[in-house]
């Protein structure tokens, strides 16, 4: 089961980001993720932009590996629909998170 940590926060405390061999910058943990924990919100549902999501902080340095780590979780709210980031194993500290996405499809 996912658990979802209290309030937001734009970066969370567990992740920085730096560069990246995969794409420009990337975020990395700073300590280790278990499996299951959403790390934070990523995207939030707005028609008035590019596929109808503006990305969080977090959202703008996710990347994408056809092995990913991670995964983007749709949630509904009462101002529309979120996406978080969950950890899909225990991720290492120093390791990129990634997700594997398609433009315009989470």
């Amino acid at each position: 089961m996912s658990t979802i940590r209290d309030g937001y926060k734009p970066l969370p405390t567990e992740v920085t980001i730096k560069p990246s061999p995969i794409d420009g910058l990337g975020l990395f943990s700073v300590e280790s993720i278990e499996e299951g924990i959403i790390v934070g919100l990523t995207h939030k549902s707005e028609f008035n932009f590019e596929d109808g999501y503006v990305r969080t902080p977090l959202g703008g340095f996710i990347n994408h590996s056809n092995h990913a780590n991670c995964r983007l979780v749709p949630r509904a709210t009462d101002t529309g629909h979120v996406l978080y980031l969950e950890a899909l194993r225990t991720i290492e500290s120093g390791e990129e998170l990634t997700t594997k996405y398609s433009i315009g499809r989470y």
